[in-house]
């Protein structure tokens, strides 16, 4: 036997590149509300509920009701992504890996639009005519975490918040949770039986909605030490403003010795538009 047959061994080279495990993209753009805005900053105005009064004579003089306005701001902030690839990297590798890096560079830019709306969400809102006024969530659109994880009570909680506050039950609503707080569904002693095969249907992916709610699951929600802060709010009640959406260039650089440079970039800014349509729902999580 050749002692020096190994110089023949074949090394095999994958002929495709494999994403990494990673979100793919913005989860939360389409369950927001969505505006294009021009400028740095942009206002949106809101009218408040009115009431009519009774009529008690006849030829009375008519009544003058002062209908109420407000108004938020949305302030862009603008996100950009690059790399280059040299030409002798191309040659290297079996294959182009431009398109990776325009994938990968595009899933960042919708990973960072969930942050925004997730720090909005829960972040300071500002209001008023300039709006120099900042507003934030309210104690009483919490729930504290109470030492447990989710719970089907605290699901309650949370829509008869909404409920209470004459949230428009025909806009959809949605809960934003990370894997551990379906678990906990799972687990809860509370849950009835005729809720258990719901809450497992939930847990597989079988369906996204219970009461009322429509799931959506996200690792990018914020945790201080043990406490993860959940997100229930209506459709309306988060606004995302897009100045320019995503962009991407791919060019070569002539600076750069002729290498291929990915570029992406994007302005956005995202506000919580009223705060009863908003809940904090804080749930335990090790």
């Amino acid at each position: 036997m050749s002692s020096q047959i190994t110089t023949a061994f074949v090394q095999q080279y994958s002929a495709n590149i494999q994403m990494l495990s990673q979100q793919m993209g913005s989860l939360l753009r389409d369950r927001v509300r969505l505006e294009s805005v021009v400028g740095k900053n942009a206002f949106f105005d809101q009218v408040g509920s009115v009431t009519a009064v009774l009529r008690t004579s006849r030829h009375s003089d008519t009544p003058q009701i002062d209908t109420p306005h407000a108004r938020r701001r949305v302030s862009l902030g603008d996100y950009e992504f690059a790399d280059l690839i040299d030409q002798q990297d191309k040659v290297r590798l079996l294959i182009d890996p431009t398109s990776s890096y325009a994938q990968a560079a595009a899933m960042a830019m919708g990973r960072s639009m969930d942050d925004v709306i997730i720090a909005a969400a829960l972040g300071t809102a500002f209001t008023g005519e300039t709006g120099a006024t900042s507003v934030a969530l309210p104690a009483g659109q919490k729930i504290v975490h109470g030492s447990a994880g989710l719970t089907l009570a605290k699901l309650i909680q949370a829509k008869a918040l909404l409920d209470k506050a004459d949230v428009d039950p025909s806009i959809p609503r949605h809960i934003i949770v990370s894997p551990e707080q379906l678990q906990n569904l799972l687990g809860d002693t509370t849950v009835t039986s005729s809720d258990f095969n719901t809450v497992k249907a939930l847990v597989q992916g079988e369906i996204n909605s219970f009461l009322g709610f429509n799931f959506k699951v996200s690792n990018r929600l914020p945790k201080t030490g043990t406490t993860r802060s959940c997100i229930a709010y209506a459709q309306d009640g988060l606004l995302l403003g897009v100045g320019k959406d995503v962009n991407a260039r791919i060019d070569e650089r002539a600076d750069k010795s002729y290498a291929t440079q990915v570029y992406y970039c994007m302005s956005i800014g995202a506000t919580r538009m009223e705060e009863v349509k908003v809940v904090e729902v804080q749930a335990t999580e090790a």
